[in-house]
């Protein structure tokens, strides 16, 4: 089992390259955010539903340079997918002094499939991210991609997180349909493994991931 002393814990506080969990724009955010809680849970559940609802989700735009998902360039954005989301819970969460590292697993889009099976040739999302965190002596789940608005959209309910329970993608919509499906799980990262996404990409999106190498950004 994993060492979960503070010691094995300390790489899940410290700043990266990507994940700037130190830079000025992303404490200025924390400090908005957090102001007036006083408890890790507390502040966590700030942080998760100002990323969650502060940030439109556009599985779309994917950007494959480690210059791109940047939390000082995430943070000028008004949109952003899974990955970039859990990017910028996991800085957050850092900054005020919670461990937090990124997840990737893939999924089954089961609603509104059709332009990503157009655009991709599948509906499986590949890598969706999702971000864990130190609380109450144990990682808890948080999953802020899909926004308030979106969901409202989409006939499902947006995913709360409490801080004591894991909160991954709704299993159902409104009307008992399967909303998301989770199929593998690919691991826990202390930073953003870009080389592992851009495998991931170039395996499960070939055409896609070419158009990328020829154009240097992903857009679909």
């Amino acid at each position: 089992m994993p060492d979960q002393t503070q010691k094995g814990l300390e790489q899940y506080l410290r700043p990266t390259a990507i994940i700037e969990s130190e830079h000025p724009d992303l404490l200025r955010f924390v400090q908005r955010v957090t102001n007036g809680a006083e408890s890790p849970v507390a502040k966590a559940v700030k942080l998760y539903y100002a990323v969650r609802d502060g940030w439109r989700y556009n599985p779309y735009d994917i950007r494959l340079e480690a210059d791109a998902m940047k939390v000082s360039v995430l943070l000028d954005k008004s949109y952003g997918h899974c990955i970039d989301k859990a990017v910028i819970l996991v800085a957050a969460c850092r900054a005020v002094g919670i461990p937090a590292r990124i997840c990737l697993s893939k999924v089954r889009n089961h609603i509104a499939a059709e332009r990503m099976t157009a655009a991709f040739g599948t509906d499986e999302l590949v890598p969706h991210g999702y971000a864990e965190l130190w609380l109450n002596e144990r990682w808890v789940k948080a999953t802020p991609a899909f926004n308030r608005e979106l969901c409202g959209r989409l006939g499902v309910m947006p995913l709360a997180f409490d801080g004591y329970e894991d909160s991954l993608f709704q299993e159902f919509d409104h009307a008992g349909g399967e909303f998301m499906e989770y199929l593998e799980e690919y691991g826990a990262f202390d930073d953003l493994p870009m080389e592992r996404i851009r495998e991931l990409m170039k395996q499960h999106y070939p055409e896609a991931y070419a158009n990328y190498e020829r154009h240097g950004q992903l857009v679909v």
